[in-house]
């Protein structure tokens, strides 16, 4: 009885002068529909198919749609409602229709093709990373152009479009929308109830609420992909202490300062919130520093890990002279959170990486301790450092800033110098900047430039060329462009080329090269939290050490600070990372995260919160990293976790991080 009404009220709406609307809407959440299907067959591999969490999935899916569909109607259906009875079907009725509708399919139909690229980069929805590329048009609109063809998805776009009016008119929706001149009180229900659909599920419909297991691909499916773009855009920081499991002060920073201190370190003060420590080293030596961080470089390329495709010979070959990080897990997902956690050594504090953050100059840094040994910091990026505010970040911990300078009005805060790369230096380049080689031009240049001043250099490269769309100089490698494992092969192969010219050069032997990825080629999978999908390579080569495998658990935050140990510096520091080697047996421990859930793996557990404030315990199976959840019941664990991303949060919030 009840479905008949409905059935019949839906009739009796679609041939009204609401037909068009309700035909748009209808195919909005059937086309949505099927994209979430096409995303859970893509990735079934992932997928715990339990019935019950899929159906809740489809079903939450279903409101977000519903609700993501009303907001783009709202509009119509106020101008359905208020315009005058007797100008229906007039031209100008005509014309506000098409024009509003064709808009509205742009939207629709552009945001579900382009959620298919970026399930296949990132497996999840929009989310903040969509944000930021609304921001770096240059980089974003050129990768695009670079990576797809954009004149025929612009045709293709097109072509839906007006395929989409031709079948609209064949079915005759747009007859009664220009036909039915019943009065405004007849024309009410209909469109209350679109408004109301998209106010009150646009006010009660929150991204969170998709997250109710632990499998990644079941929430993101559950999601809608304008949805979670409008809610990413919100939330782009998330305050620490309103969304997660917390601490008092006091106890945070009582188990924080206890799981800080190294062996060979005291505290400066008795002071409750004061972290700084002195460091104690022997027989200090000071050679110059190049930090190498390789774009999206997962440990999974490297033979040392079971790749067959022979991806790394120059990187395999540097690891036999070097020591040798094999246990050491990236901070985070993205470029951001591999210079926070390389320059800051923080753990991945909760939204976005503090380098995107306002107010993040004159912290303190690795930068510091550098500039307190007298070395000259130089930032070598080889596109335009304005994106992802990277040279203001930069520039703010006292970096000299080289990078291509377009001039952008965004880089105007930088604190220090800035060097453009001349044009009739580069040989390659494309949406993201130079190729590798290139960058590593200039690195030697700068190296260069500053052993003529009889100065000690300390550089942060950032490489590109293992970036989509993975194109670089021809010749160079025996596979075609456009494939990642092309891009690791050739990354792999200016890496060989940079460290053979080095060797020609009388700096050479005095410099120590520090080469670690900032994260992984892919973090999706069956969990919130991907621990495999954040183990990454590193090496500290032309150390005066033997070969060294580090098997250790060890955080991408410690990978400086035990540089300085094996240096032999003595040093004041209020960094999070430790010397892995004076660090007890047993404390190790990794920070990982993604956006907004957190988490700290040490002893085979990995316990986790999020911005619901739950917290969950997880053994970690040591062959594979796979995850298997337990009872939370480690409350040191649980104690440590929190005490360290509530403290960073709350210490980068209040301004506690800056230099004194």
């Amino acid at each position: 009885m009840i479905f008949k009404k409905l059935s019949g009220y839906a009739k009796t709406h679609f041939n009204s002068r609401f037909s068009a609307l309700f035909s748009v809407l209808s195919l909005y959440i059937i086309l949505s529909f099927l994209i979430r299907i096409a995303f859970l067959v893509w990735s079934s591999a992932d997928v715990d198919f339990n019935p019950f969490y899929i159906f809740r999935a489809f079903l939450t899916g279903f409101l977000y749609d519903l609700a993501i569909g009303s907001m783009l109607l709202f509009l119509y259906a106020l101008y359905l409602l208020l315009f005058p009875k007797r100008w229906i079907g007039s031209v100008a009725d005509k014309a506000f229709t098409y024009f509003y509708l064709t808009l509205i399919f742009i939207i629709i139909y552009f945001s579900l093709m382009a959620e298919i690229p970026f399930w296949d980069e990132f497996g999840v929805r929009f989310n903040f990373i969509a944000v930021d590329y609304l921001i770096y048009t240059y980089e974003v609109v050129g990768n695009i152009n670079q990576s797809y063809p954009l004149p025929l998805i612009a045709g293709v776009l097109i072509l839906v479009i007006v395929l989409t009016f031709i079948c609209f008119k064949k079915l005759r929706v747009f007859k009664n929308t220009f036909s039915d001149k019943r009065p405004i009180s007849s024309r009410l229900t209909p469109a209350v109830i679109i408004i109301l659909l998209g106010s009150v599920l646009g006010f009660l419909m929150k991204n969170k609420m998709a997250d109710f297991s632990n499998n990644l691909v079941i929430n993101e499916i559950g999601k809608n992909g304008a949805f979670s773009f409008i809610s990413a855009y919100r939330s782009n920081e998330l305050d620490y202490k309103t969304f997660y499991p917390k601490l008092s002060d006091k106890e945070a920073y009582s188990v924080l300062k206890a799981s800080l201190l190294q062996e060979n370190q005291k505290y400066e003060t008795t002071q409750e919130d004061d972290i700084s420590r002195i460091t104690k080293g022997v027989q200090e030596q000071r050679p110059n520093i190049i930090v190498i961080a390789i774009e999206s470089f997962s440990a999974d390329f490297l033979t040392e890990f079971g790749n067959k495709d022979h991806l790394t010979p120059n990187y395999d070959q540097l690891v036999t002279q070097s020591v040798f990080f094999t246990n050491l897990y990236a901070t985070g997902t993205r470029t951001v959170r591999g210079m926070e956690a390389l320059t800051l050594c923080v753990p991945p504090t909760p939204g976005n990486s503090i380098v995107r953050r306002p107010d993040n100059d004159n912290l303190f840094s690795v930068s510091t301790i550098v500039k307190s040994k007298n070395y000259h910091p130089y930032f070598i990026y080889g596109g335009d450092g304005y994106f992802d505010n990277m040279n203001n970040f930069f520039g703010g911990q006292g970096f000299d800033i080289v990078d291509r300078n377009r001039g952008n009005p965004l880089s105007d805060k930088i604190h220090t110098h800035r060097f453009k790369i001349p044009d009739q230096e580069v040989t390659f380049e494309n949406a993201w900047g130079i190729c590798d080689e290139d960058i590593y031009t200039q690195s030697m240049k700068y190296a260069d430039k500053s052993m003529k001043e009889n100065k000690p250099f300390f550089e942060f490269v950032m490489t590109t060329s293992n970036h989509k769309p993975y194109t670089f100089p021809v010749g160079k490698i025996n596979l075609a462009q456009g494939d990642r494992n092309a891009a690791v092969k050739y990354t792999d192969y200016a890496l060989g080329k940079f460290i053979r010219d080095a060797k020609t050069k009388s700096w050479f032997k005095n410099t120590v090269f520090v080469i670690v990825a900032d994260h992984c080629a892919s973090s999706a999978g069956k969990w919130e939290i991907n621990i495999a999908k954040h183990h990454i390579p590193a090496i500290i080569y032309n150390l005066n050490q033997p070969h060294q495998n580090i098997t250790r658990l060890t955080s991408q935050i410690d990978l400086m600070p035990t540089l300085f140990g094996y240096l032999g510096w003595n040093y004041k520091t209020e960094l999070y990372g430790k010397d892995i080697n004076q660090t007890k047996a047993g404390d190790e421990r990794a920070f990982i995260g993604n956006y907004r859930t957190l988490g700290m793996l040490k002893n085979n557990l990995f316990t986790q919160i999020d911005d619901r404030k739950r917290i969950k315990q997880f053994e970690v199976n040591p062959s594979d990293q796979s995850l298997s959840e337990v009872h939370a019941s480690n409350n040191y664990h649980i104690s440590e976790t929190i005490a360290h991303y509530q403290t960073a949060s709350e210490r980068f919030k209040n301004g506690k991080m800056k230099l004194k």
